[in-house]
């Protein structure tokens, strides 16, 4: 039986950390959906509005995640959120590409709750799957758009499988191995939120989230969230 889990040591780290998942099911991902591409249209413009006059490294939601970053020694101007580089493109009047409905969705929930949302495709994971801190010997792994295996660095926050890393720098930038494709239909989404952003909106961008991949892709939808309490969850 997979399970998906979080490293203990990162709520003592991270205090407040909450992942809201959503295990997504025989669903189609083939094809562009209408409805989803406005959505993200609409919301990339919105975005653009609201940080017109506010400084987005200094958003509290932004500002988090940079701290979190620093404390496992990664870089944030160098390596910057999934959250953050999403509106720094935005910004840069870059609108963001159509992949496959589930990325766009996600893409959209992010961008309206401004939180960091990433996702693997399950029929490629092996194993588990963990949201923990490196070790000393991890395995290289090719990221998206990279033709270089590197491996993630001792203490880095990390998501990884039985094979290796499936995503570095906590959500910087997921592996190529178990990317999300028109091809996919079991999947897991996650959603990451560190304080101040509370428990009550992570339920609304589940909510939302579980009823756009519905309307979109069908499947089953089964969403929960893990925290410090409830540290694990049974994928299948």
């Amino acid at each position: 039986m997979k399970t998906f889990s979080i490293n203990s040591e990162l709520f003592k780290i991270y205090q407040g950390l909450l992942v809201g998942y959503c295990l997504i099911s025989n669903f189609n991902n083939s094809g562009e959906d209408e409805e989803v591409s406005s959505l993200l249209r609409s919301e990339e413009s919105k975005v653009e509005a609201k940080f017109s006059n506010i400084e987005v490294n200094e958003y509290p939601s932004i500002a988090v995640w940079r701290d979190a970053y620093i404390r496992f020694g990664a870089k944030p101007k160098k390596y910057p959120s999934s959250i953050e580089n999403l509106i720094k493109r935005n910004l840069k009047g870059n609108r963001l590409p159509h992949i496959n409905k589930l990325v766009d969705i996600y893409n959209y929930i992010s961008l309206k709750y401004l939180v960091p949302v990433g996702g693997e495709d399950l029929d490629k994971v092996e194993g588990d799957i963990q949201l923990t801190i490196a070790g000393e010997d991890e395995v290289p792994v090719k990221l998206l758009g990279e033709n270089e295996e590197r491996p993630p660095y001792p203490n880095e926050v990390i998501y990884k499988d039985g094979i290796g890393t499936t995503c570095r720098r906590w959500n910087w930038k997921e592996a190529d191995r178990t990317k999300l494709t028109e091809d996919t239909s079991n999947a897991i989404v996650v959603i990451e939120l560190l304080p101040p952003v509370d428990t009550s909106s992570l339920e609304q961008a589940l909510n939302e989230l579980r009823e756009l991949i519905t309307r979109s892709c069908g499947g089953e939808v089964r969403t929960g969230t893990l925290d410090e309490s409830n540290q694990s969850v049974e994928l299948v």
